[in-house]
């Protein structure tokens, strides 16, 4: 799965040419079968507009590296999509929890889009089970979940109260207190993962008096949209499931309307553009506070010499941009800004596309 901060690091990269193959996949059999298929025929198709674009010279080595990533796919354990990346420099196959529409793109940056969608639809989020024993992350994504054991996560509590005696004089606020610390450690820990302005929601789970003292300590109180209260210390991911999804959706869902009532109000208060090419000039200029997007909106457009968006009929050739939207997504987010993909017809009053301005 591909997270926030690795979504960030691929878009500031500038790449020329930048090769992006989307596609979606199956989880199962017998419908798997037809995803190598469709992998071979977009492959098929990048190799031959790259050969039609670029020397000979500059796309054999990128060729290389694209079969080297498309062997890499281990087609009985895909998701519901794939993106592979290609660059002069890169090469990076991600397996996806959401769908993606099939396409290629060949630009001088990558096509993210479609990422930052379903990490929207589909919102990352963090799952942290909380226990003396043996303190759980799991990093999950819809219906996704993947646990983290590395050298911080699962963390157990040691020493005295844990896996030492407590002195003989100790009373109840001496153990509080030891609890109190290892989960300060617990919050420490959490930072190799979670940065403090990280948008990813987080839900905590445990005994009541666990995540009160969690939350005492910690300092990503902000992020948590939920609780879960009982003991996790053998449950497995699939039981976590059902108790975790009605928290996000809930999340998922105030997330949009927040986003279109911002939008009302900024239309009030005369902040809002909703022309591709003004949009663009703007986001440009790190105006952009927020941008609202249809999910299904992608246009092709080429720079004229002054830096403004025209829009053209057809994709290909070294000066299109394939899709003029993913790129503006891309500004925003780069400038500070927020990105909503919302759902179709949400803005048919705003041409697909609306910015919401800081000044």
């Amino acid at each position: 799965m591909i997270t926030r901060q690795e979504l960030k690091k691929l878009q500031s990269l500038t790449q020329i040419p930048a090769l992006s193959i989307l596609l979606p996949t199956h989880r199962t059999s017998p419908d798997n079968k037809q995803d190598p298929i469709l992998v071979k025929n977009l492959v098929d198709e990048a190799k031959r507009r790259l050969s039609e674009e670029f020397s000979k010279r500059e796309i054999e080595p990128l060729f290389d590296r694209l079969d080297s990533l498309v062997a890499e796919i281990d087609y009985p354990y895909t998701l519901d999509g794939l993106a592979l990346y290609v660059g002069p420099d890169i090469a990076k196959l991600y397996n996806l929890p959401f769908s993606v529409q099939a396409r290629v793109v060949i630009d001088k940056t990558f096509a993210t889009r479609d990422l930052v969608y379903g990490l929207h639809r589909e919102q990352p989020y963090w799952l942290l089970l909380l226990s003396q024993g043996s303190t759980r992350l799991i990093s999950a994504t819809g219906e996704t979940l993947e646990e983290i054991r590395d050298q911080n996560f699962p963390l157990e509590m040691t020493g005295p109260g844990a896996t030492a005696p407590l002195p003989f004089d100790a009373d109840t606020s001496y153990l509080d207190d030891r609890i109190r610390r290892f989960f300060q450690q617990v919050d420490n820990a959490l930072g190799e993962y979670i940065d403090i302005d990280d948008s990813s929601p987080l839900i905590v789970g445990g005994v009541v008096r666990q995540i009160s003292f969690f939350q005492e300590v910690s300092q990503y109180t902000s992020a948590i949209v939920g609780t879960l209260t009982g003991n996790f210390d053998k449950t497995s991911l699939s039981e976590l499931i059902p108790q975790v999804l009605p928290i996000m959706h809930s999340v998922r869902q105030t997330q949009k309307t927040e986003a279109l009532q911002a939008l009302d109000a900024a239309v009030s208060a005369q902040k809002v553009i909703s022309t591709l090419g003004e949009v663009w000039r703007l986001a440009q200029e790190g105006r952009g506070k927020l941008l609202l997007v249809d999910k299904n909106y992608h246009v092709p457009a080429v720079l004229s010499e002054n830096g403004d968006l025209i829009l053209v009929e057809n994709i290909g050739g070294t000066e299109v941009i394939d899709d003029a939207v993913d790129e503006i997504i891309e500004v925003v987010l780069a400038k500070g800004g927020r990105v909503a993909l919302v759902e179709e017809d949400s803005l048919n009053d705003y041409q697909k596309i609306a910015l919401i301005l800081r000044y």
